[in-house]
């Protein structure tokens, strides 16, 4: 495990900054499951490390087993909505997505009657729109 800082001041999912508009719904040792408060992302939440951890790279292997525990409690609790799939991922850096600089993993629901049902995490990378050039 690195040697980051528990907790970075102004960080909204460092717990001690006290910035969450939400309690956490569960934790163990490390990590943490935050419902999303998105009403476009109805059944889905974040699970999120408790230390300040910029990246998935940043985290320990505790962390990572915390995570995968933390993933089975968030599937059982998701699972309460029927989900037909879900989409679970993480965003790292600005170009990937990433607003917030805290480490966390999407768990988002997925539902057969939804406008993009089928379409997963690459769907709109593999748009003509984002061709990029080609990288050697």
């Amino acid at each position: 495990m690195s040697d980051l800082p528990h907790s970075v001041p102004g960080c909204q999912f460092c717990l001690a900054n006290d910035l969450l508009n939400d309690a956490p719904l569960f934790t163990n040792r490390t990590c943490y499951f935050l419902a999303s408060a998105d009403p476009l992302l109805q059944h889905a939440g974040m699970i999120i490390p408790f230390r300040h951890a910029a990246t998935p790279f940043d985290l320990g292997e505790v962390e990572w087993r915390d995570t995968f525990d933390l993933l089975e409690k968030a599937k059982v609790h998701l699972s309460e909505a029927l989900p037909d799939g879900y989409t679970i991922g993480w965003n790292v850096g600005a170009a990937a997505g990433q607003t917030v600089g805290h480490a966390h993993l999407h768990v988002i629901s997925r539902f057969a009657d939804e406008p993009l049902a089928g379409r997963g995490l690459r769907h709109h990378l593999k748009q003509a729109a984002n061709r990029r050039p080609t990288r050697n």
